[in-house]
């Protein structure tokens, strides 16, 4: 099969599809592969491993040429006249809140494989679980950036000082973004506490940290309480292949401490903050009712190098697993990657999808 792996258009992301140990394997494998040209260097990766390794460095419209073409985020506007009937497109869509990609798809009648609705039977995501990990680890940095007084917070030192109170982040949703932005505030010393509805999530996590980080049952009247007293608040509720939840009202953004930040990294599904709106990394925050909003869609985008490796170390076996027996051969033999097929042929395939879209 011939994979294509173009450079990746949307605002400042520089991650890209495939490293040169995945291009390697695909090749060893009888494939080919055609990166275009620079695609790597946002990610520190030159044209001339991606050579090295066997690949065919190409121009724009010969990467989505290819039979499959594999990408980091869902095609933008200026690639929707790439998209065709005979193209198969692997890559993070999130169509549930992008119902113009979603219409574009279906337009073309191409096959489209979303990383983010791969699913294993006990439920997990193994291909959106790297950049999950990723993005709940910077949500914490980037809180504790935003809290200073000269980018617009409050003040507050995350981990506080001897005889001062430490910062009391809020993470709603304990799976990966929410763990792993747990656990990152608190090794930098901040007051946590953890929401979710899923008990033995919770247990898991107490078992783990023993107390260090607070574990709250998930309800309204908890969250409003939880929000209100939060000097950051990091969103991170999932619903697979669905928009998310949202968790938290305008009134309760309303109750926070002025000065006070959220991170809501759900927002690529619409987010669970109701006065969240996506924005760039160019452009990453805004203020409303005195509370600094970050809501950056594709914030692995902005440590490409780690989020690349970590991205093909999961993808790479479903990559190849399609360019060897082709879609419908893959997805029979393979449940978990039958349900991160999203479009075929005109029609939705996904029933978390089309149930969003459609709502």
């Amino acid at each position: 099969m011939i994979v294509g792996v173009p450079t990746e258009t949307k605002e400042g992301e520089h991650r890209v599809a495939l490293t040169p140990d995945g291009v390697g394997e695909l090749v060893a494998h009888g494939h080919s592969v055609r990166i275009e040209k620079g695609a790597g260097g946002g990610s520190a990766i030159g044209d001339e491993e991606y050579r090295c390794a066997g690949a065919d460095l190409v121009d724009t419209e010969a990467a989505w040429a290819a039979q499959m073409v594999v990408k980091v985020k869902e095609p933008q506007t200026d690639e929707f006249a790439f998209l065709r009937d005979d193209l198969t497109l692997f890559t993070y869509l999130h169509l549930a809140a992008e119902a113009e990609v979603a219409a574009a798809l279906l337009a073309a009648g191409t096959t489209a494989l979303a990383y983010e609705t791969v699913q294993l039977a006990d439920g997990s995501l193994p291909l959106l679980a790297p950049m999950s990990e990723v993005a709940g680890r910077m949500a914490t940095q980037i809180g504790a950036h935003y809290l200073e007084r000269d980018f617009g917070g409050r003040g507050v030192l995350l981990g506080g000082a001897p005889g001062v109170r430490p910062a009391r982040v809020v993470v709603l949703g304990a799976g990966n973004v929410g763990w792993n932005a747990a656990w990152i505030a608190a090794g930098m010393e901040a007051e946590v506490l953890l929401l979710d509805r899923n008990l033995d999530r919770l247990r898991v996590v107490d078992q783990i940290h023993k107390g260090r980080i607070m574990t709250l049952a998930s309800n309204r009247g908890a969250v409003e309480r939880a929000v209100a007293e939060a000097d950051l608040v990091i969103g991170a509720v999932l619903v697979a292949g669905g928009r998310a939840p949202t968790v938290v009202s305008e009134s309760a953004v309303r109750s926070m401490k002025t000065g006070a930040v959220i991170v809501d990294i759900a927002v690529d599904q619409g987010g669970c903050v109701a006065t969240t709106r996506e924005t760039t990394h160019r452009a990453p925050v805004f203020e409303q009712f005195g509370v600094l909003h970050y809501g950056v869609g594709n914030v692995p985008g902005a440590v490409p190098h780690t989020s690349t490796y970590a991205l093909t170390n999961a993808t790479l076996a479903y990559v190849l697993a399609v360019a060897e027996h082709g879609v419908a051969a893959a997805i029979a033999r393979d449940p978990a990657l039958a349900a991160g097929l999203n479009t075929m042929s005109g029609r939705l395939t996904n029933a978390v999808v089309a149930h969003a879209l459609s709502s």
